[in-house]
């Protein structure tokens, strides 16, 4: 206080956290300290919404004739959207603001974890190499699962809400167990932390399974002999004191990069060029909506829209006569089924687009009114992105209108060609169904009929081929050959047949084809094997297909750290 010029003491303070009530309580000590020269704060003030507009009114009337010495200080939570903003203008114009951002980077994030303790925490454990030891690969790792976030889907399926608080209940656990036991229980306190405190914020299995993966490589007996290292260059430190493991991350830590998160460098190339396009895609929708010529005679909005929606009504084909269809199957085996569902599904969708470009059309044209849906309809068609209405009865993608379209249309194709007999075709593209695990099932189902074993324990084994599309001429006598996989995070040594490092900047290689057989679930051998996720988009989370097993000669751990998966589209 003195430094800024005022006089300051704790019983001048009033310090109250709003939500509870609080508001005539918070309205008494504004009118007492702007008399008497106190100090206010009101703290998540964005849980009275209400209140607000009273609060602003008090804080004008206090504006003027009040003690020299008088502030007041308000917090708030950020708001998840512009809706949400609560805070009412008058208070933010007159306020000087101040944001307090998350740290950025596994080395701020490091600090930030170990800040939470101090020389008191390192000394109040009996066994104190080991706290210590654990405690700081603790710290670590609640900085890594903090800051992965930023890779999107690669790093986490789904964002999760970790906090300081999970990672000092830890420590607690962790002093609790080794002033309980002689032994360090590895076993025990990964399950409580990766399971319990921190696991309990995780929905998805496959997250799961990643902060499983990574106490396992921080946590274990190798860490008190010297030779565990939590990151490419990063040994894990000895026993030192507070400020030495500050020290220690300053000199020691290497530069930002994602190998110290087990990630490949094209994780932030995928990164950086999300954030990219999201910001050009910002820019394109702040373009003004007018009908005015663009430069460059590029015409007005609605001629470009014309244009385009006159180019997909010419090139959409008819739908699907089902009835002729269902009469041309001779045996509705789980194959035919699978085929006669797609179209199903590709016949609603079409229609869809049909009913909603010609409506649209119309309304250009001035012979229908437009509505705010045939409006929404146009704003899409100009932005190149796949409007609402058609999205809810496709399939998900990440794809541009543009590219979504011509890859809609060679579904057809494929569709077409397939229910021309009904014949499988010599390889599936799996990535052109609505619903992929149809036809898996439909291979297990097959195969359990020809072979009369209980579908329920029967798995799908997966060997990747050293062939591409062209050169299979007809399918397999049992199971399918499936093409059309691309593979995130690495890549598939097609000579060797194993997972390997992905080669910089190739960011989702292409799979060879894949032969998909039905087996007894007890046949299936996992010696060697990573379990890959395979999934429709890149967006990953709930587009989850199936696992495939993949052989490798690393350690499974590797892969799943680098956030390894199978993809259908890119």
């Amino acid at each position: 206080g003195k430094k800024l010029g005022y006089t300051f003491n704790q019983r001048n303070l009033h310090n109250i956290s709003l939500g509870q009530g609080q508001e005539v309580v918070a309205e008494q000590a504004l009118d007492l300290a702007a008399q008497e020269g106190h100090w206010v704060i009101l703290q998540n003030i964005h849980l009275v919404a209400k209140w607000l507009s009273s609060l602003e009114k008090k804080l004008e009337q206090h504006s003027e004739g009040s003690h020299g010495d008088f502030r007041v200080f308000v917090s708030a939570e950020p708001a998840p959207c512009p809706e949400s903003h609560v805070i009412p203008q008058g208070i933010l114009e007159s306020s000087i603001k101040i944001t307090s951002e998350p740290p950025a980077g596994v080395h701020a994030n490091l600090h930030k974890a170990l800040d939470n303790f101090s020389q008191d925490t390192l000394e109040m454990c009996s066994q104190e190499k080991e706290f210590r030891s654990i405690l700081f690969a603790l710290c670590y790792f609640h900085a890594v699962l903090a800051e992965r976030r930023k890779f999107g889907a690669q790093g986490w399926n789904r964002p999760y809400p970790f906090s300081s608080g999970d990672l000092t209940i830890s420590v607690s656990v962790l002093h609790n167990y080794l002033e309980a036991s002689s032994k360090v229980p590895y076993e025990d306190l990964r399950y409580l932390v990766g399971e319990i405190m921190y696991g309990g914020h995780i929905t998805d299995d496959w997250d799961r399974r990643l902060c499983r993966t990574y106490l396992e490589e921080f946590i274990k007996p190798e860490m008190l002999e010297g030779e565990l290292c939590l990151a490419p260059g990063f040994p894990l430190p000895g026993n030192m004191d507070y400020n030495g493991y500050h020290q220690y991350i300053d000199h020691a830590l290497p530069p930002e990069s994602p190998h110290l998160y087990g990630l490949h460098p094209n994780a932030e190339i995928r990164f950086l060029t999300q954030r990219s396009e999201q910001l050009l895609r910002t820019l394109l929708e702040l373009q003004p909506r007018d009908g005015s010529a663009r430069e460059g005679g590029a015409g007005t909005r609605e001629e470009t829209v014309q244009a385009l929606l006159e180019e997909m009504l010419e090139k959409l084909t008819d739908e699907f006569n089902m009835a002729e269809l269902v009469a041309k199957v001779e045996e509705r085996t789980p194959y035919a089924v699978v085929a006669l569902q797609e179209c199903k599904h590709m016949n609603v969708l079409t229609a869809e687009i049909r009913r909603s470009l010609a409506e649209l059309e119309l309304g250009l044209k001035g012979e229908l009114t437009m509505t705010s849906d045939m409006e929404n309809l146009q704003n899409s068609l100009f932005l190149d992105t796949v409007p609402e209405s058609w999205v809810k009865r496709s399939y998900p993608s990440t794809a541009t209108l543009g590219s979504w379209f011509a890859d809609l249309l060679a579904r057809i194709n494929e569709l077409e060609a397939w229910t021309r007999d009904f014949s499988l075709p010599s390889t599936l593209w799996l990535g052109g169904f609505f619903n992929p695990q149809s036809i898996l099932t439909a291979i297990m189902q097959t195969t359990a009929r020809k072979n009369k074993w209980p579908l329920d324990k029967m798995t799908l084994q997966c060997d990747v081929t050293k062939k591409s599309r062209e050169d299979f001429a007809s399918a397999p006598r049992e199971g399918a050959y499936v093409h059309g996989l691309f593979m995130e995070g690495a890549r598939w040594d097609a000579q060797a047949g194993i997972i390997t490092d992905a080669r910089l900047k190739e960011l989702t290689p292409a799979m060879p084809v894949v032969f998909i057989k039905a087996i007894p679930a007890d046949q299936q051998d996992t010696r060697g094997m990573y379990l890959c996720p395979l999934y429709k988009t890149r967006l990953r989370g709930p587009t989850y297909v199936w696992t495939f097993n993949l052989k490798t000669k690393e350690n499974p751990s590797k892969w799943v750290l680098a956030g390894v998966a199978l993809l259908l589209q890119i």
